[in-house]
């Protein structure tokens, strides 16, 4: 059922986004005097898919370069004057700025210690998140009135054309501007795209946050920029391939939203508590505490926020809902030996199964400091040293120096 609801919905993305492609098309072949107006109807419909996917991947840099490219396109003053406010050379001079320092950060980083970049990316993160929320509200709705004074003017030209290979010439709608009606229809299916592809992109910042090697960060970065590339070149190579281009990213990220928006309530938590210095006004609670899911917890994805309370019979249960709202689960922790892990950044729970040592629940940064409090009120009897912390402590041992990786709690 679940798999048959997706592919539902990925066919009905195909029919919204193609359909009025293919009907351009069609006039083209039926209307040779006119393949011109419907060449470029369908250039752009390619062009403004690129658009929603392209600063969905990154939103300051696409609504920067999208502002400096339209403030060039105008040639009087008066045209300048009225452009979206995107489009101002305050604000697209001040993202290109931004985005700049950004870059300049990341090549500077992988010479850098990771703690010393880490708050940088908590800061790229947040940006990353504020610059989708502007760009969602207010640049979507700009770039669907682009595409919608080409199809929605039946007076002539593509408009017209599309019109009547649809079958709505048919019906007496002279006296009627479809430009609302149209925005309505687009509207819900570009803000989602927006969202689905938004959301696996902010994945990429998280990981980011989340990585303590410059080489991994730089990685992601090239991956997500040569996707950004391609999606503006491939429009002006031919329409049809740029839409190509831009419905497997939009399917794509809809199979990895679950997975994407996981790690992105992750990472909004982790930069709240980085920003707010969350730790130093926080005590664990004794009965429940909000953690997120690790590896080893049966049926339960990666990451998954919840609350974790001993129960009367001495397990530790997980409870949870699924993207936020949804029916409550509840989950045992598997019986094995536990230890809370003293991290560089943040702490986690480590169960030793069949010999090796699982991370089966990660904790926000707040819980950095208080990894004692927390072990007590879940009943849990050592504290080991984790990531960082472990390979600083392997450091020590080479020099000569005492390193406890296990201490039973208290001790």
């Amino acid at each position: 059922m679940k798999s048959a609801t997706r592919w539902t919905c990925i066919a009905l993305v195909m029919a919204l986004v193609v359909g009025p492609l293919m009907a351009a098309s069609k006039t083209a072949a039926q209307s040779p005097s006119r393949g011109g107006d419907s060449a470029a109807l369908g250039t752009q419909l390619a062009s403004t898919l690129s658009q929603i996917t392209g600063i969905a991947l990154s939103p300051m840099l696409g609504v920067s370069a999208l502002g400096a490219y339209k403030w060039m396109q105008a040639d009087t003053p008066e045209q300048k004057a009225a452009l979206p406010w995107y489009a101002q050379p305050m604000y697209w001079i001040t993202g290109l700025l931004i985005v700049g320092a950004v870059a300049v950060k990341d090549g500077a980083g992988a010479a850098l210690p990771p703690g010393w970049k880490k708050p940088l990316d908590v800061a790229e993160t947040m940006e990353n998140k504020l610059s989708g929320l502007v760009a969602a509200g207010a640049v979507i709705p700009f770039t669907l009135d682009t595409l919608t004074s080409v199809l929605g003017h039946g007076t002539g030209g593509a408009g017209a054309e599309l019109a009547h290979t649809t079958g709505l010439a048919m019906i007496h709608l002279g006296a009627i501007d479809l430009q609302p009606v149209l925005n309505v229809l687009l509207a819900p299916f570009a803000v989602a795209a927006f969202l689905l592809v938004w959301i696996t992109a902010h994945a990429i910042n998280v990981l980011i946050l989340l990585s303590p090697w410059g080489a991994v960060d730089a990685a992601l970065k090239s991956l997500r920029l040569s996707v950004l590339g391609l999606l503006v070149v491939t429009p002006h190579i031919n329409p049809w391939l740029g839409v190509a281009c831009s419905v497997v990213v939009i399917v794509v990220s809809y199979f990895l939203a679950g997975w994407a928006f996981r790690l992105t309530t992750y990472g909004s938590i982790f930069c709240w508590d980085f920003f707010t210095f969350r730790r130093s006004r926080f005590v664990p609670d004794v009965k429940e505490n909000l953690v997120f899911a690790g590896h080893g917890i049966a049926n339960t994805p990666l990451r998954t926020y919840g609350r974790l309370a001993r129960t009367p019979e001495g397990r530790l249960r997980f409870r949870y809902r699924p993207w936020l709202v949804l029916a409550e689960r509840q989950v045992e922790l598997p019986e094995a030996p536990l230890a809370v892990g003293r991290g560089m950044f943040f702490p986690t729970i480590e169960a030793t199964i069949e010999g090796r040592e699982r991370t089966i629940i990660l904790l926000p940064p707040r819980y950095e400091g208080h990894e004692e409090a927390f072990a007590r009120a879940c009943g849990i009897d050592a504290i080991t040293n984790v990531g960082l912390r472990r390979a600083w402590g392997v450091v020590k041992e080479l020099f000569g120096f005492e390193n406890k990786r296990r201490v039973a709690v208290g001790a």
